[in-house]
Order: C-alpha cells, then sequence, then structure tokens
C-alpha cells in the first residue's frame, strides 16, 4: 500500500476508522457554512483537483469517504499493471505542478503547489521501494470492511448507502468487468516475488486471518443495521471468498513471512518522513528518554497526593495506578460516564477561556466488534471532508483488544480518573476540535487533503491534554501524566525496535511494568510500532515538544499582550499543514497582529 500524504489515502491507511454509527445524526444546520474563501483557494484548488482525480483513479473509495460523492460504489484498482500506470502518472503530474510553481506569483498557491508535490514524491518513493524491497500482501477484509464502513454510516445520508451493494459487488466480482478482490490481491502477491524481498511481518499475517471473520460479520452486521437491499447474494460470496483467501493466506503467506518484525530500515525512514518526523530517529530518541525521566519523576511526585486523597496505602505510582484502575465504570455506563465528563471539560474551556468551542454537540460511541479488531485503540472517525452538511467527528472509545487472548481485557480507559485526558485528547479541545476547525475554515483543498502529518495531529491532540491537565481532579492529572509518558516511550521504543536496539520483550515490560498498562494495551502498543503502524507513534511526542517550544516563543514575544485562546484558535485554522508552516504563521502573522491591538504607551 502506498504512503500517501493525503486524506483520500488515509482511509485506507486507517480503514478501521469508520465513521459515526451515532444515535442522533447532525442536522444541515449543525455546522455553519464555511467562510468565503479568498481568491488565491480557487486558483490552488484548480490545480489540487487534478491530483484528486489522479488519486481517485486508483483508489476512489479514498475520493468516496473525503466527500466526492460521483466516486461511491468504484472500487480500487489493484490491477497488476496498476503501480506503472501510477508512478508514469504521478512523474507527469509533479512535472506539472513543478511548471506552474516557477509560473505563479501568489505564496499561498505556491505553498500548495510544494504540498501537492511532497505528497506525489512520499507517494511514488513508497510504491518504488515497496514494489523492490517487499512481498506485496493485502489485508483485503480489513480494507473491504473499512471502505463499506464508510458509505454505510448514520451521518450518510441514505442515498449514498445504497451504493455500498454497488461497492460490495465490486469487491466480490459480481459487478460486470470486475475481478474478485481478492483474486487480484492474491495475484499481485504472486508477481511481487523475488530474491531479497521480505515478506509481511509474520505475527501480523497469523492474527489478521484470526480476524477475517470479525470482518465478515461486521459487514453482514453494517448491511442489516442499516436495511440494504439487494446485498444478499454479494453478501453470500464474499463470506466464501474470505475464507478461501484466509486458507489460502495461511498456505501461500505465511510460509513467506519474515519472522523479524523489522522493516527494511529505507522503508521506516520513509515512514518517519511520512508521518512528519524530520530528525534522525537517535536524536528523536535522546529526547524522548529526557522527557521519560522527568515525566516519571513528576508521577512519582504527585502519586501520595492521590494516595492520600483516596486513602490508599501505596505511595508509588504504579501502585497509586492500579489501585485507580479498581475503579472500574461498568461496561453499560461506560459511554455516559465519558459524556459526562467532556461536558465537565467544555464548562472548564469556557471559563478559563483556553480556546474557541464548536457550537454543536459532540458524537461519541462504544467500538463494534469489528472496529476493536481493525483499530484496539480509542480513536477520532474523521468527518467528510468537501461538501459537508453537517456531518461530525465522532470520538470511538475502544474497550478492548481482542487479539489479546483471554485474560488480557483492557483496564486502561474503564475507569474514572481515565475519561479526563482520553476526553482532552479525542474530543475536546482534542482531534474532534481539529477536524471540525477543518471544515469550518474553508482552508484550501491541497491543506484539507494533501497535509496531513500525524507531529500536527497527534501533537495538537497532547498539546490539547496539556492544555486541560491543569483543570483536572489530581487522580485525572496523575493519569495525563501517563499517558504523556507513554508517549514519550513511544518515541523512542518504536525506533529501537525498528533499529534492533531493544527485544519486544523487553520494550513490553518498560511499558507494563514502569508505564503501567494492561497486557491488552502492552500488546497493542508493540504491535502499533513493529507492524500496525511502524514510525507513526513517534509523532505525538514530537509534535507536541514543537508545539509546546512555539508556544513559549510566542508568550516571549507578546509578554502581557498574549492571548490563550488567540493562539489556540490561530493554530487551529491553520488546518494540518506541517508544523513548520504553522509556525512561520505564528511569527509573520499571529505575533505582529497581536501586537498591532495593543495600544502604545508615553511615557
Amino acid at each position: 500500500m502506498r504512503i500517501a500524504n493525503s486524506a483520500l489515502a488515509l482511509a485506507a491507511a486507517l480503514a478501521f476508522a469508520s465513521p459515526a454509527l451515532a444515535n442522533n445524526p447532525a442536522s444541515e444546520a449543525t455546522i455553519a457554512e464555511a467562510p468565503a474563501s479568498p481568491g488565491w483557494v480557487a486558483t490552488s484548488n484548480a490545480y489540487t483537483q487534478k491530483l484528486i482525480a489522479f488519486d481517485a483513479s486508483f483508489y476512489p473509495e479514498g475520493a468516496s469517504s473525503a466527500g466526492y460523492e460521483e466516486y461511491d460504489g468504484l472500487a480500487m484498482d489493484l490491477s497488476a499493471d496498476s503501480d506503472a500506470r501510477y508512478l508514469a502518472g504521478a512523474e507527469a503530474l509533479k512535472a506539472e505542478f513543478e511548471a506552474a510553481l516557477e509560473a505563479e506569483a501568489d505564496s499561498n498557491v505556491q505553498q500548495d503547489l510544494q504540498i501537492l508535490i511532497d505528497s506525489l514524491d512520499q507517494s511514488m518513493e513508497s510504491t518504488r521501494l515497496g514494489n523492490a524491497l517487499t512481498l506485496r500482501w493485502t489485508n483485503v477484509p480489513q480494507i473491504m470492511f473499512g471502505n463499506l464502513s464508510n458509505l454505510l454510516d448514520e451521518q450518510v445520508v441514505p442515498g449514498r448507502r445504497t451504493k455500498a451493494v454497488e461497492l460490495l459487488r465490486r469487491y466480490t466480482g459480481l459487478h460486470d468487468g470486475t475481478t474478485p478482490l481478492v483474486d487480484l490481491a492474491k495475484a499481485r502477491f504472486a508477481a511481487s516475488r523475488g530474491g531479497g524481498k521480505v515478506g509481511p511481518y509474520i505475527v501480523d499475517v497469523k492474527e489478521s486471518v484470526d480476524r477475517f471473520a470479525t470482518f465478515s460479520a461486521g459487514i453482514h452486521e453494517l448491511f442489516d443495521r442499516f436495511e440494504i437491499e439487494g446485498a444478499d447474494d454479494a453478501l453470500a460470496v464474499l463470506d466464501k471468498q474470505i475464507a478461501d483467501y484466509g486458507v489460502w493466506t495461511t498456505k501461500t503467506v505465511i510460509p513467506a513471512a519474515r519472522t523479524d518484525a523489522r522493516l527494511p530500515e529505507e522503508l521506516y525512514a520513509l515512514r518517519l518522513r511520512a508521518v512528519g518526523i524530520d530528525i534522525d530517529p537517535r536524536e528523536a530518541m535522546s529526547r524522548a528518554r529526557r522527557g521519560y525521566y522527568e515525566l516519571r519523576a513528576q508521577m512519582d511526585a504527585l502519586a501520595p497526593q492521590v494516595a492520600a486523597k483516596f486513602g490508599f496505602e501505596e505511595t508509588d505510582y504504579i501502585g497509586v495506578l492500579r489501585r485507580l484502575k479498581q475503579q472500574t465504570i461498568p461496561q453499560g455506563e461506560i459511554e455516559d460516564y465519558y459524556r459526562g465528563i467532556n461536558a465537565q471539560l467544555e464548562q472548564v474551556i469556557r471559563a478559563e477561556d483556553i480556546v474557541s468551542l464548536p457550537e454543536f454537540e459532540l458524537l461519541m460511541r462504544l467500538a463494534t466488534p469489528a472496529e476493536a479488531a481493525a483499530q484496539p485503540a480509542p480513536h477520532m472517525s474523521p468527518p467528510r471532508l468537501v461538501g459537508n452538511t453537517g456531518e461530525r467527528g465522532t470520538f470511538v472509545l475502544t474497550a478492548g483488544n481482542p487479539s489479546a487472548g483471554e485474560g488480557d481485557a483492557y483496564d486502561d480507559f474503564n475507569f474514572p480518573a481515565a475519561a479526563w485526558t482520553l476526553s482532552a485528547h479525542e474530543a475536546r479541545p482534542g482531534h474532534e476540535m481539529q477536524f471540525a476547525a477543518l471544515v469550518q475554515q474553508g482552508v484550501s483543498l491541497a491543506r484539507l487533503l494533501y497535509a496531513f502529518n500525524s507531529v500536527n495531529v497527534e501533537g495538537w491532540a497532547l498539546y490539547a491534554e496539556a492544555e486541560m491537565l491543569p483543570h483536572e481532579p489530581v487522580e485525572g492529572q496523575l493519569i495525563a501524566l501517563q499517558f504523556r509518558q507513554l508517549r514519550a516511550a513511544r518515541a523512542f521504543l518504536d525506533p529501537m525496535l525498528n533499529l534492533g536496539l531493544i527485544t519486544r520483550e523487553e520494550a513490553g515490560k518498560l511499558l507494563r511494568d514502569e508505564v503501567g498498562f494492561s497486557p491488552g494495551m502492552v500488546k497493542q502498543e508493540l504491535d502499533r510500532y513493529t507492524f500496525r503502524m511502524p514510525g507513526q507513534a513517534g509523532s505525538y511526542y514530537y509534535g507536541y515538544r514543537k508545539l509546546i517550544d512555539l508556544r513559549i516563543e510566542t508568550e516571549l514575544a507578546l509578554g502581557d499582550a498574549f492571548d490563550q485562546r488567540a493562539f489556540n484558535d490561530f493554530l487551529l485554522a491553520q488546518g494540518i499543514i506541517p508544523l513548520e508552516l504553522i509556525g512561520q504563521a505564528v511569527r509573520e502573522e499571529f505575533i505582529p497582529s497581536q501586537k498591532a491591538r495593543v495600544p502604545a504607551t508615553t511615557g
């Protein structure tokens, strides 16, 4: 799968993150209309539309998920020559954008053209390296479930949902002129065989096969939930194809799989660049280790205060964490409990003037079993980004890791103290507000769809946790520090594992015994670093440190004129462009504009 810096590819990379199955769909009036866009946006969008159409010719499901309804029901291109055609087309489009970059005078258009060029460069490099170094195995059931989820959703209008039947028929080869996706994936794997290439990681493949039936059941549940007619024959064929794909994968792919989780170094370096980590991984590790030590000391200092509040005998932070986790929220009450915490956080945000809140209600729900199988961690499911008429992001709370085994259920999110920082990260003022701002601000398509990078997105969410931490109860503060400690640990464990500097067992011991997470959560973390999303986990802490550095720089520049809400609103208004560009905007636009508001003094 190509690594593309694009929201069109985001649905492929995050196929598990299906949109909301909320109980109360948004009305068209829920989100205000975007403000009028400046003139340069139309010029930029004309260029971006060319890349959108090009990407959609290979992965139409991504364009559909982003909001382009003309691609509903169309299926991805896994044909034998698709990579060669992609590379040829991408090179031609890049040359066109480079010529435009020389001709365009507007700096905003130039910036957007560079975003498009960088996206193409990363995607082309990913395709070339993938073909040269790896056997191309595809987790077809998970991808089909994720893409069908994007259409079968409460916030998608009924007319669009019916296109899920066409998409399913294309996936199963029942639509005229199509070949089953599982057959295309098998042929793709066979064509990729060659000396010196590495196969997929054996643990990933085995666990994926174990989840195939869950995805098949999840697809049935989607069609049943929305009472979509005309899919019965395709669903029956799908079940047989998925079962056969599991047998084929076990027989053909597992013997060719690699037993070492590490990617070839060139691919790992590319993944770091794709998420926005632009420094040497060893330097990133060094910075994170220093932060980890400081956080451990803060938790040592705070834990006795929590123990005193609750009357715990234990005063060490691991002992206190274990006692807090015993205050379990019953499964049937957890959603309501989190809603209550979210409401309290919103009250704090208003009272402390931290950031401007949206006027609409937050959406959240518990994950379905199929979603938990695809993505075991809580997450934000983004809204429709193009043509949004009220669709909203949804905080999806995952309560377990289906691949962790018996007795390894999570205990990391279902106790009261954990609800504070998790809500701040995924909901408000974290991810949910990021995506709401994208929809409301009317940014250019290049910035909306092709500037995505985890350093910005996850850095903001961790920064949002830090903004709320001083206003939380002491036990919530301790868990906030624990989760920040996890992000620091990620930033050195991910590269250490991928560079062969630590074993999985050693990394797991640290996460379990020093950071204090459950076996199920530890497994989810280690899987994430080694085969789910290698490289991505370090983006949280890296982005957070860059944002707090920018925050202090701005405070020093403005002194008493610094306005917390204005600063945070400005950050959100920039969208998900790289933090270097946000820093430039703060220095060149925000700081001068804030200084201009302060009356001159005479003396």
